[in-house]
């Protein structure tokens, strides 16, 4: 079996020769070639180069032709804003109460507009030249993240107030999905991963009332055209795992803030193959190739043999050491690397972040909120808890203090031991976890700010 076949029969829940590996590689293949992620992203031959390269460096038997979640929103007139080491984010909303809008105001989705062609061209191009032996990810943003793109985060509100406009909002989005997941399939697309992070900032009860039914529309278009689907959720979707295995997927990837035991058992029980879970700064933006050994070694041995992805927990940061990769690769491709590994995994040692200074809270006077995050740049439920406790802190009339900590370097990581924070994002207040992986609506934000305020 050559890796797609090694890949696509797992997705299937078959008995593959060995576990298969997609490193998600994104906007880290723009900086194989020394690029920004901005050129890269917009040029169709760029974007093949990039991911030629990244599939010989790091042998994967599957890629994502691109990881941008921002493709659909633009060309329904989100303006985006642009980095050079990330994907971009959205930086408007057009259904948002400041703008007024209606879904039938939005412009015409259609996949000749915008970026879309050049990430069509890419994957046709892809086809042709590796498409016989590593299997091509199509990724759309899922359904709820888009209508946050649209709406902006009032649509949690939304969710209590107008539970008809959001079936409606949510129903039009799965259509614009329908209609790119079906693109992807006809140029050459082998999986299309609806990738939808913002599923875990909601409750199972709200998943199952608005999510599951969108969801389901879009896997069963993907399977009427005879491709494989993957429900892809960034961030602590723990709460929400039970009702994902219930969709009409063939699979389920999530990050490090889910148990890997526990999705695998409820992956099983549901006839879904699963993937994932390889902490993404921790260990392969921050740690050497012993770490990244040890962590592809130990998810290895939790996915066990049959159904398993190995796969890192989202999009690779842009500078992503690649020997940390390649030593990832080396792991599940050769039985020998992997005993080496599990010999390196009983050495494993905590990191000591004793030399980063933690304010004292006590003595502040002001009260300080800290956003502990993945990088908000890049992670959508990262972007929108940090852009709802800035709104929040405005309305309230005390001296308040939002600072955001990356967990991409040990300034980040050391927040999120010292304040206890055990699940991306979360947001403190005065040093204390107050709302872990779940953007609180505003006022009950601002209630918990002036709270601390008046303590």
């Amino acid at each position: 079996m050559n890796g797609k076949e090694i890949l696509l029969t797992t997705l299937r829940g078959g008995e593959a020769s060995r576990t298969p590996w997609v490193p998600f590689t994104g906007v880290h293949a723009a900086s194989l070639l020394g690029m920004d992620a901005q050129s890269y992203l917009q040029d169709s031959d760029a974007i093949i180069r990039g991911i030629e390269t990244a599939r010989e460096a790091y042998q994967a038997d599957g890629v994502p032709v691109v990881f941008d979640l921002q493709i659909e929103a633009e060309i329904l007139g989100c303006t985006l804003s642009w980095a050079g080491d990330a994907p971009p984010s959205v930086a408007s909303h057009p259904l948002s109460d400041a703008e007024g809008g209606e879904i039938d105001d939005l412009p015409e989705f259609r996949t000749d507009k915008g970026r879309f062609p050049v990430v069509l061209e890419a994957v046709r191009g892809l086809k042709d030249r590796i498409g016989g032996e590593c299997a091509l990810y199509g990724l759309i943003c899922g359904p709820f993240t888009l209508a946050l793109h649209l709406r902006g985060e009032d649509i949690f509100l939304d969710m209590f107030d107008e539970e008809d406009e959001v079936e409606a909002l949510l129903a039009y989005c799965a259509g614009v999905c329908e209609e790119a997941a079906e693109a992807y399939l006809t140029a050459g697309a082998d999986v299309i991963a609806v990738v939808d992070p913002m599923v875990s900032q909601i409750s199972s009860d709200h998943f199952t009332q608005f999510i599951a039914a969108p969801l389901d529309r879009i896997f069963a278009r993907v399977r009427e055209k005879g491709g494989l689907s993957s429900l892809f959720v960034c961030g602590n979707a723990t709460r929400n795992i039970e009702a994902m295995c219930a969709t009409g997927c063939d699979n389920i990837s999530v990050d490090e803030n889910v148990d890997l035991a526990s999705l695998r058992d409820q992956a099983l029980a549901n006839g879904k193959s699963f993937g994932g879970n390889m902490r993404l700064t921790t260990v392969l933006l921050m740690g050497d190739e012993a770490d990244a050994a040890r962590e592809a070694v130990g998810c290895l041995e939790i996915g066990g043999e049959r159904s398993y992805v190995l796969a890192p927990g989202c999009d690779l940061p842009y500078d992503t050491p690649q020997a940390n990769l390649k030593a990832a690769a080396r792991v599940v491709q050769d039985p020998y690397q992997r005993d080496i590994a599990r010999q390196l995994k009983a050495t494993e040692k905590k990191e000591d972040y004793s030399d980063v200074a933690i304010p004292d809270y006590s003595s502040s006077d002001k009260v300080i909120v800290d956003v502990v995050t993945l990088d908000s740049a890049t992670c959508p439920p990262c972007y929108y808890m940090l852009k709802a406790s800035r709104e929040a802190a405005g309305e309230v009339d005390a001296e308040v203090e939002v600072v955001e900590h990356k967990i991409r370097d040990r300034e980040g990581l050391a927040y999120m031991q010292e304040l206890g924070v055990s699940a991306i994002p979360s947001i403190c207040i005065q040093g204390r976890p107050a709302f872990a992986s779940l953007i609180p609506d505003r006022k009950k934000l601002a209630d918990a700010i002036r709270a601390a305020a008046k303590a």
